[in-house]
């Protein structure tokens, strides 16, 4: 148990009293590996070598596995609905999901090298406690996303009950109107938190199974749908395979722009919090295939999703970007076997794509606001609770597109922080941190009394508040702006993610924090476990570093 919980134990059996009842709850509900100094826990600590057991081919089926989903198939649907041709969608795709690649990669070494999530990895640049206001933005986020894609998640189990009883899609609906939501749906929707729940129990550094599993078994069922789309209708006279581009000059080159910046921003929750993967990372460079294997599986996806919605739309007189809207045609007794098959798959990629991009994010994040009580796995399911129920999806998605838009756009604040990230390790402090330092509170990386790094709040502000007139009519339709100003929104992540690490660097430069600038590199590994503070162990650092050094430690020796 933490040394504070003990010693109000201690005090109470001294003074011949009982412990209240609060106190007991507090003690149950502490984490044994929870470190009241250091304000940190086993699952927030550096990863020890025992559990980094992440390779490239480990990577490269993460990748696979988050791309291929239901959500996946629609990339091109929205570029082709404002006058994108398919081809000029997938060129929009391939190099968003490349640049959003290099950032990923880049800041995904913070993790592979000092072995620590975003969540600690943000006191370097922002400051102690100022950080703690980024990994609130991000948590919010994370939530969100979570709920809608349970959302999802529980269209997949829908499809298949379809697929097993065909009776459940006449299901008496016994909801009223105003909930948003009918009882076939909620059924399925309950079916598929159950499934789910368990899966938050798996330790992070086993869970690359499920991306193993997820990115074979997806792809196949991605080529078998285009397979029967081509064989059963062909795809030479469909409308949408031949559709072209319909806009020209600047009107093309600003909506290809911001095609652009919104398929960059599905990605901006990632490239803030890889490092909560890269972290597993058997070496530095484990992760680098991101910048090719990304941009690669999003262009097939994309394809299929084209290909699908096109054999819909001559099969049905209906165009179906999502495939189990598609599936859910197939109602003969063989079509009912394929539609079962793919709509599991699907599940199991959906519940992939949201623990992997939402559920251990905004957990490594309450792990971090709350290290006393909560860890890795208490954090997922709070998530989990919290997403799929508290944030009740499908009243967000029948009445509050606005809240969605907001959701979708919130981008804006996280390529600032994207930006200073990478501006803080690659030139401020040269790739130099001491990993010990950033669980210090009153360390270097304090800045100051309150925790704050000042380069970094104005930075911060620099970053996103220009984009803000820009952003406040995708919320409001009646608001109106200057073409001016939607085109530097358009260019939102570009200028956002530039503005702010260009402005941090050159407020380092002026005015350094002398106090954070390292002649060589502290790691988790080399000075603790490699003799080279030796010294410092043997005054008895062991107990202030907490469990998780101890174990490597043992896992070393």
């Amino acid at each position: 148990m933490g040394a504070e919980s003990n010693s109000l134990h201690e005090s109470s059996a001294e003074l011949g009293t009982h412990p209240s009842f609060w106190s007991q709850v507090q003690q149950r509900l502490q984490l044994s590996s929870a470190d009241a100094v250091r304000r940190s826990n086993a699952d927030l600590d550096p990863v020890p070598p025992h559990r980094r057991t992440w390779h490239t081919y480990n990577y490269v089926m993460y990748w696979i596995s988050d791309n291929f989903s239901p959500s996946g198939f629609r990339n091109a649907a929205s570029l082709m609905e404002v006058g994108l041709s398919w081809r000029d969608s997938l060129i929009c795709v391939i190099i968003g999901q490349f640049i959003t690649g290099i950032v990923i990669v880049l800041n995904g070494v913070v993790g592979s090298r000092y072995h620590i999530n975003f969540s600690v990895q943000a006191r370097a640049s922002f400051g102690y406690y100022f950080s703690y206001l980024m990994i609130t933005m991000r948590m919010v986020v994370g939530i969100f996303w979570y709920g809608i894609n349970a959302y999802t998640g529980g269209e997949c189990v829908r499809s298949i009950l379809y697929a097993i009883w065909p009776s459940f899609r006449n299901v008496k609906n016994t909801l009223p109107a105003s909930a948003h939501i009918d009882t076939q749906f909620m059924t399925a929707y309950v079916i598929y938190f159950l499934i789910v729940l368990p899966v938050h129990w798996i330790p992070m550094h086993r869970l690359k199974w499920l991306f193993v599993i997820k990115s074979i078994t997806t792809p196949i069922v991605g080529f078998a749908i285009m397979g029967w789309v081509i064989h059963t209708v062909g795809l030479s006279h469909t409308s949408l395979w031949t559709q072209k581009t319909t806009l020209h000059g600047s009107t093309l080159a600003w909506t290809f722009l911001n095609g652009l910046y919104a398929n960059i921003g599905s990605w901006s929750t990632l490239a803030v919090n890889v490092p909560d993967f890269t972290r597993y990372a058997a070496n530095d460079k484990a992760a680098f295939v991101t910048v090719f294997v990304l941009p690669a599986t999003g262009a097939l996806v994309t394809f299929f999703g084209v290909v699908v919605a096109a054999g819909s739309d001559i099969l049905y007189g209906s165009i179906f970007w999502d495939p189990l809207l598609l599936i859910d045609q197939w109602t003969s007794r063989g079509g009912r076997a394929a539609a079962f098959f793919c709509a599991f798959f699907f599940l199991i990629s959906q519940i992939g794509v949201n623990i992997a991009a939402n559920s251990v994010s905004a957990a490594n994040d309450l792990n971090c606001l709350f290290p006393r009580y909560v860890n890795i796995r208490r954090g997922q399911l709070i998530v989990a609770v919290l997403g799929s129920w508290a944030l009740t999806p499908w009243n967000i998605l029948q009445s509050a597109p606005s809240f969605i838009s907001f959701m979708a756009g919130y981008s804006i604040w996280l390529g600032p922080i994207a930006g200073i990230l990478l501006s803080d390790f690659y030139f401020v402090h040269k790739q130099k941190y001491d990993v010990w330092e950033l669980y210090n509170r009153n360390g270097i990386y304090r800045y100051n009394k309150w925790g704050t790094n000042w380069r970094a709040f104005v930075a911060f502000f620099v970053g996103w508040v220009p984009l803000l007139p820009g952003f406040i009519p995708t919320v409001n339709s009646s608001i109106k702006m200057p073409a001016g100003v939607s085109h530097l929104y358009d260019l939102g992540y570009f200028y956002g993610g530039g503005s702010a690490m260009l402005s941090y660097y050159l407020l380092c430069r002026f005015w350094p924090a002398n106090e954070t600038m390292l002649d060589r590199a502290v790691l988790p590994d080399s000075d603790v476990l490699h003799g080279q503070n030796a010294a410092l162990m043997d005054e008895g650092i062991e107990a202030a570093l907490g469990e998780s050094v101890v174990e490597v430690k043992r896992e070393k020796s």
